[in-house]
This record gives structure tokens, sequence and C-alpha cells, in this order.
């Protein structure tokens, strides 16, 4: 199951010409996709454009209607090589992934593909993963762009621009018989806002009708003489033909006044906060009018020079605000006036950072420092001097570090409680990680694995040191990695070169840290997938003879000998462990609303709880150090002859037992125990609780008195 469902939002997908569409990024984009005919739709998930998956996927009925194709990948390789079906046919196909990885692991593909072009319009969507809230390496979708010679779109981030993007994405792709790659930023996908909407468009030929009519050119194959043919094809054809267009349709927009001795050249997705620093500054209005000449890039490759050089004519100074490096398009901008022998001062990551997410107070400060250095003397007296606070203040000095976790309950956390136990008892090994939400286990209490290579590579991460040793490596490898592209790159390698290490495959039945989206090994039954192909399956059919199936990571007395025994056994090649569980996380989205209709109509229902009892516990706190879990914390004990802390399970518990099962294999205390709670008891249940809690409060209430009398005689 998916993160969250869009069924409800889908329905408006349905509404025709002179309705308004409300709703936030990447639901635009959908409606986009429906009204200019695309014919087939594919992709891969992955931030920021992973609920673009699941609205795709919860819309597959309608584009069924419609007789458009639709398909979740099974990585960003294989959506890209879908677009393969735009080569000889005139069929609209538009695929998404995450950039930069995506766009990595699709880059062969796409280069194939930007190589013999294209007849109908191919549609890239990549989410920009990029500045603060990012989760992986800072990198550019630009450079692919540049490499492979694909159109970058880099469009105003609200709704009517980012459907006219779209429309005119296909059109400029079929104009240049090249792919065009559409950039989208997290605040981008998810800005909420409205648009005039079109009916819905089927495309004119659909995939399965061009089964019947198979159609073929040698001058599109990527092969010599052909390949030699592309590029030159590519600029003395494709690429005049692109800056017409872009010309022609008016794509890139200029905004404020015509001439000024100042100017602005932004990418478009820089547009909301380079407005937002002259509005700050009081040189624009609340409705987006600015005192300030604009050029605004919603195409950012190709350049189109005469409109630059249109737009420096008059002006002194010039800033281009270019978010991330290198600075590909200031590099560009400065060639073209030099080149055409002007004198305008181009001013860029002088006053703006080379890195970094461009923020609200980085733009501000940056755009003023140029302002006030090329037209100090000529701005108004509010933009020369601002009214407006000072720098913030410092949080890392006020609020204390927390790093990134596992989610209260998560199955993955047992199994490095485990590989710690066993670490005590043989000593550290050299560990890889993976991506996925295993690879927060390098961050305390466990702090578990050294590198991360990219998805579904953690045993190859560890090839060099595969070959034998005083230990063996140990490798970690998500379920989605795992399918992704972990069972051949990975496990085939290892099985190939008879490797020695340890492979532990993280099932938690769903592609979890993407959304929750199921994958070839989820237990779950999905209507329009094939599921329930079981991991231990996969690993022995490409020749792995070594395979433990764990089916409760809880269980972390079996986790910590399953590992022991892969790192003891004199068996030769790889050791698989398979380490299975449901994410918690999907787990409670499945389960809250089933338990919350069961208690609405009468129906008994339990539920474990864990608690501490404050008598026994020690306070070594040991069993916070074997299991992070965030409902696990401390609180001062009532016993006010007690100063030290206690371990405390808070109301966020989700009853998953881990806490205890960690106590019990690390052989520390029995503090921990299970109160299951009952809603809707039965008749005989409500008696015998309350025969129990008359007898408990006698208790109590003997024990206090016998406490007081104590008191008094001391």
């Amino acid at each position: 199951m998916a993160e969250r469902s869009f069924k409800k939002e889908v329905e408006q997908l349905r509404i025709g010409a002179g309705e308004t569409f409300r709703g936030e990024g990447i639901l635009a984009i959908t409606k986009a996709l429906l009204e200019n005919g695309v014919g087939y739709v594919g992709g891969y998930q992955g931030a920021p454009i992973s609920h673009l998956m699941d609205v795709l996927a919860d819309a597959e009925e309608l584009m069924a209607e419609l007789g458009i194709r639709f398909e979740a990948n099974a990585s960003e390789a294989a959506a890209a090589a879908m677009l393969a079906a735009s080569v000889h046919y005139p069929i609209r196909g538009a695929v998404t992934f995450k950039s930069t990885v995506g766009t990595n692991v699709a880059s062969d593909a796409l280069a194939n593909l930007a190589s013999g072009g294209v007849t109908g319009g191919a549609l890239i969507i990549v989410g920009e993963d990029y500045g603060e809230g990012s989760s992986i390496m800072q990198e550019r979708s630009h450079a692919f762009a540049m490499k492979s010679q694909i159109w970058l779109l880099d469009p105003r981030p609200n709704l009517p621009s980012i459907t006219e993007a779209v429309k005119h994405g296909f059109e400029l792709s079929e104009a240049s018989n090249t792919p065009v790659m559409l950039q989208v930023r997290i605040r981008c996908c998810h800005v909420h806002g409205a648009f005039r909407a079109k009916d819905n468009v089927p495309p004119p030929l659909t995939v399965r009708e061009a089964l019947s009519n198979p159609r073929r050119d040698t001058k599109r194959i990527v092969l010599p003489p052909a390949s030699f043919h592309h590029e030159k094809e590519k600029i003395e054809t494709r690429w005049p033909a692109a800056v017409d267009y872009i010309n022609t349709h008016g794509l890139n927009e200029h905004f404020g006044p015509k001439d000024g001795r100042v100017g602005i050249v932004m990418q478009g997705g820089m547009y909301n906060g380079v407005i937002r620093a002259l509005q700050r500054l009081g040189l624009a209005d609340v409705y987006g009018d600015s005192e300030v000449p604009l050029y605004c890039l919603n195409v950012t490759y190709p350049l189109v020079e005469d409109e630059f050089l249109n737009f420096c004519a008059d002006k002194a100074a010039v800033l281009i605000v270019e978010e991330g490096q290198p600075d590909f398009i200031e590099q560009s901008l400065r060639a073209i006036l030099h080149k055409a022998g002007t004198t305008v001062k181009l001013s860029g990551k002088d006053v703006l950072p080379m890195a970094g997410e461009y923020t609200g107070q980085v733009m501000l400060d940056g755009i003023e420092s140029f302002l006030v250095k090329h037209a100090g003397d000529s701005l108004p007296d509010r933009a020369r001097a601002p009214n407006r606070p000072g720098p913030p203040p410092d949080l890392s000095e006020i609020v204390p570090g927390r790093p990134p976790g596992f989610c209260t309950g998560c199955p993955e956390r047992p199994i490095f409680a485990a590989m710690k136990l066993v670490e005590e008892e043989m000593g550290p090994h050299q560990i890889s990680a993976d991506i996925g939400c295993h690879l927060f286990s390098i961050m305390p209490p466990f702090e578990i694995g050294g590198t991360t290579m990219g998805y579904g590579l953690g045993p190859a991460s560890n090839a060099a040191f595969d070959g034998g040793g005083e230990r063996r490596p140990i490798s970690i490898m998500g379920d989605g990695g795992f399918w992704h592209n972990g069972l051949s790159t990975s496990i085939g390698n290892a099985v190939f070169n008879k490797s020695d290490g340890v492979t532990i495959v993280v099932d938690n039945f769903y592609s979890a840290a993407t959304g929750g989206q199921d994958i070839l090994s989820s237990r779950a039954t999905n209507r329009s997938k094939a599921t329930k192909h079981p991991i231990t399956e996969a690993l022995k059919g490409v020749g792995v003879k070594w395979v433990r199936q764990v089916d409760r990571t809880y269980d972390v007395t079996r986790m910590r000998d399953t590992l022991r025994d892969a790192l003891t056994t004199d068996h030769e090649g790889p050791k698989v462990i398979v380490a299975s569980s449901e994410c918690m996380l999907n787990r409670q989205r499945r389960e809250k609303p089933l338990f919350a209709k069961a208690i609405k109509d009468g129906r008994r229902v339990e539920r474990p709880k864990f608690g501490v009892d404050e008598e026994v516990c020690t306070g070594d706190h040991a069993c916070m150090r074997l299991s992070g879990c965030p409902s696990l914390t401390l609180k001062m004990p009532d016993d006010l002859l007690r100063d030290d802390p206690i371990a405390h399970i808070d109301q966020s518990c989700v009853g998953c037992g881990n806490c205890g099962e960690v106590a019990d294999a690390a052989v520390l205390c029995p503090s921990f125990y299970q109160a299951d709670l009952v809603h809707n008891p039965g008749k005989f249940e409500s008696r015998l609780a309350g025969w129990q809690r008359r007898a408990i409060e006698w208790l109590q209430t003997r024990r206090a008195a016998s406490r007081i009398a104590r008191e008094v005689v001391l």
C-alpha cells in the first residue's frame, strides 16, 4: 500500500473544459498529461515525485478508459527505456523518477533515446531533489541534459505554468525530435493552486493500435553509421528547431519594466524566491509586479542567445540567479556576452553562493548586494535601507541535535540490535550499507555501516573485501533495492565471484522508504501487479546456496543466532539472511482504520501495550542503547529516594515488543511488561477486571498505610 491514497483527488482528474482544477503540483501534472493525449506513462518512485507515482497508480482505471498504458517500472532505467515507444511511433509518452540518482540509473537509456531522437513527444519528469531537504548527493539534472542534448524545462512553481510546461514539453519534443526533461523541485511538486482545466484527450494512436502496424527506421537506431549522423542532426537540425519553437511560443517570460539599468535572469524554479526577495526590498508588490526587469528561463537548456542579448541591450549589469554548481547557465551566458562584444557586467556567483539551496534569506542577501553595488544610487530609499530584521539566530545553538532514526515499532531496529550484540561478542566487522530506511543504522544508537554506493549496491560495495579474511564482511540491502538493482548487480556478482561475505536483505514487504509502494515480494494482493514472489526463491534461482529466512525480525535472539551462524559457517560462497517483518508505519496505516471501525461497531478489540516496572528497572538504560525507539524514553521515578531517571514507554508505543525482546536477548532485566488493552470487553471480562481493580486498590491502600506508619515511627 502506498503512503497515502489519492482516490478522492483522482476523481477531479475527470473534470472537463472550463472547470477549475484545484490541488497540488503532482495532481496538476497528471491532469496535464491526460489533457495532452499521452499514450503511455511509467516511472519509479522517489522523493519528491513519489506521490506522482501514487497518483498515477490510483488513476490507472481512468487512464485505461482513455487507452493509456501505465507501468510502475522496476527501475528508472526500465522507465527511460520505455520511452522507446516514441522513437518510431507518433505516440506521446511520459516517465517520472527522482533526480539525480534516478537519472544516474537511467542515463544509458536516456543517452540512446537522445541520440536516435524521437517521433512522438517524449517527456521525462524529474523530481529535482536538491537542497536542505534532500536525502541524496547534491547534484543537478542540468549536466545530464547538456551531456545527452535533452531539452530542460524549469517552469515557474505555480499550477498554470506547470501544466503549460507539460503541453509545451510534448510539442517541443515533437518539433525538434528530441526528448524533453521537465524539472520539478520539491516546492513545485507540492505547491497548491488552481488552473482552468481542459478535456482529457485519448491518444491519437494507442500502444495497442501501434502493435498492429509495426514500424522501424534504421536511421533512428544507435549504431554506426547512423550514430555519427545523429551527432550532426542534433546541431544542424534539432537545436535550431528547438530554439525556433521556444522563440515562437514565448516559453521564456519577461516581467517588470522593459527598460532598466539592471536586470535579473533566473531559472523558472527560482521565480518565487526572487519575487519574494524583491517584495522584502520594496521593489515588487504582493501581486508579483516587479520594478526590476526580469527574464525568467522556463527553458534552461538550450539558451536562446537573441532573447538574452535583447534583454541585456540597455542594461549596465545583469544578475544570474542559478541554484547549485557548477554554474552552467552563468558560464554560457558569459560566453554569449563575450562573443557579442557587449560591455554588460554579469553577476551571479559573486553575490550568491556557488553551492547550496537558495533559501529566502540567501536570495534576499544576494539580490540586495547586487542592487546596492550596481544600482544603489538609483534605488528608492526603501531598497537601499530596507526595514527588515537581522539574521535569524543559529538554531544549532538553541535546539539540541536530533539525528534521523527509525519509526516507532520499526522492524528494522531489532536487526541492528542483533548486529550490535554479535559485534560485542565477535568484534567489529566491515559493514556496507545501502539506500533505504535501513541507512538510518549509521546514526546513533547503532552506528552501523561505513559506505553506501547506490540503490541495491550494498553487497557490491563490499566486493573488494569479499575474498576471505579474518572476519567476513557484512552488507545490508533492502527489499526495494533488491528488486531494483541488487539481484543482478550485487547478488549475481557475489555468486559469480564466489564471495564469502554475508548479506542481510531487509524485507519489510514494501518499498517503504519511497512511500510504501508494492514490490514483487509484497505480501499484499495487488489488483494490477504481481506480488507474493519470495526473495528467497529469487536468491536460490541465481545460485545462492546458503539462504536463511527469519520471518519475525522482532525475535532478536533468533536474529542474533542466525547472523552468528552466517559469520561462522564453513560454507563456501555468499551467505544471505532474509529478515522479514512488515513496515510498522504501513501496518499502522492499514490496521488503525480497521480497529477504529471495529470499536465503533461494538466488537471486542485487543491491543498490546508495553510498560516498564519502576520498582524493577535499575536505570542502566542499556535497553535504549540497543533499541533507540522514539517511544522508549526517560522519566524520574516516583520514589524520592532514587535520583537517576529510569526507562519509560510513552503513549506513542505501537506494541511491537522490541524493547522487551532486546532486554531478553541482552540478558538485561525483567522490568518490561505487556498489558493488553481491551475495547468492548465481554461481560465476564468486565466483571473480572472490576474484581482485579478492587483487589489492587485494597493492596495499594494497605501498602500506603503501612508506609505512613513506618514514616511516623522514624
